[in-house]
């Protein structure tokens, strides 16, 4: 088959059946819905394969302004023992701050009214299981709707060589910078020449073994507390993959924050596109919570041994904000193990 891109593999013939698991009303009623009480944790699927999951649908009901943090989605592939996903609800489709926008991009987005469907296209492959479920840490019960599309092969051979998904969020709350005290201000925001401690970015991802990073979104708020006349942007940090143990300078060394996500002069206008994009450009001077993502679709970040994608927190790590990001990747298995997610009080926003 020639030609490429997301079309390209529709006219193809494919050995498999189309499959769901909803949370449609077995009764026959119209409760289409699971019922997640607090504290609970419950089965989405559990799927028997060689399968790949193709789309994830969800919406979510509850009276907690902050449960798309506390509510938690993993995946377990193959009967593995720690999970591929870990990823607070609302992050995992592709936005932080527990809150919800409608964006669109091609592997994730989030459709109105208000951004409140979710959907999920990247593909998921397995050879034996595919294991979801979600956690309600929070103190009310929530209602998840949702869809699980797939498709099942008799043949274990048309999964083979295919890498495993796997999505970490991660927060720093707040990222230690340096004080601005004594500093002209845009020095410290954009000036000096010295190299910054590649060791202090803000980390995205860190992976071991082989495979491909996928893209991110970057979930910033802005805490740096100056008049709205004192130029108070909160980018210029370089992106920096390491890949297979490089050492500084790496192979994909950038040029600062909005130049990696896809755009540029500090940008304060929303942007929704298939691979980058902006979907929340903060508020009056860059205040407030900001909400930027890049996926890597058709140029996939390759590593053999191991993936470390960081980020400067500000030109040479100077700013101190309230960081959070989402990682997609595809890798083989056993990953390593990841830290803990952080506490249900400590992955709230501000």
């Amino acid at each position: 088959m020639t030609g490429s891109g997301p079309l390209a593999r529709l006219p193809l013939l494919v050995d498999a059946r189309s499959m769901r698991v909803s949370s449609y009303d077995r009764s026959g009623g119209n409760d289409d819905r699971l019922h997640v009480a607090a504290g609970e944790q419950a089965t989405l699927a559990h799927i028997h394969g060689p399968a790949r999951i193709t789309h994830i649908w969800m919406t979510i009901a509850a009276d907690d302004p902050q449960i798309l943090r506390r509510l938690v989605l993993r995946a377990w592939w193959d009967d593995e023992a720690e999970p591929s996903v870990e990823v607070p609800v609302g992050d995992f489709f592709g936005m932080g701050h527990a809150t919800t926008r409608s964006f669109w991009s091609l592997p994730l987005q989030m459709a109105p009214e208000d951004g409140r469907g979710f959907s999920c296209y990247f593909p998921m492959p397995f050879q034996s299981s595919g294991r979801w479920t979600i956690e309600n840490e929070s103190s009310v019960e929530a209602l998840v709707y949702y869809y699980i599309d797939y498709e099942l092969f008799d043949d274990p051979d048309q999964v083979d060589g295919q890498a495993y998904f796997h999505a970490q969020w991660h927060r720093e709350n707040p990222t230690q910078g340096v004080s601005d005290e004594g500093w002209d201000n845009r020095e410290w925001l954009v000036g000096g020449s010295e190299p910054s401690d590649p060791t202090q970015n803000y980390v995205i991802l860190e992976a071991t073994g082989r495979g491909h990073f996928v893209g991110c979104h970057l979930d910033i708020e802005n805490l740096r507390d100056v008049p709205d006349d004192v130029f108070n942007w909160y980018g210029e940090g370089d992106d920096m993959f390491f890949i297979d143990g490089e050492s500084w300078p790496p192979s994909l060394h950038g040029t600062g924050t909005e130049d990696y996500f896809g755009t540029a002069w500090c940008p304060t206008q929303e942007y929704n596109g298939p691979y980058h994009g902006v979907i929340l450009p903060g508020g009056p001077n860059w205040s407030g919570k900001i909400s930027l993502y890049r996926y890597h679709i058709e140029d996939p970040v390759r590593f053999r041994e191991s993936m470390r994608v960081t980020i400067e927190h500000g030109h040479a790590n100077r700013r101190s904000d309230d960081v959070s990001s989402t990682a997609y990747w595809y890798q083989t298995e056993p990953h390593q193990t990841h830290p803990p997610l952080l506490p249900v009080d400590q992955r709230l926003p501000r």
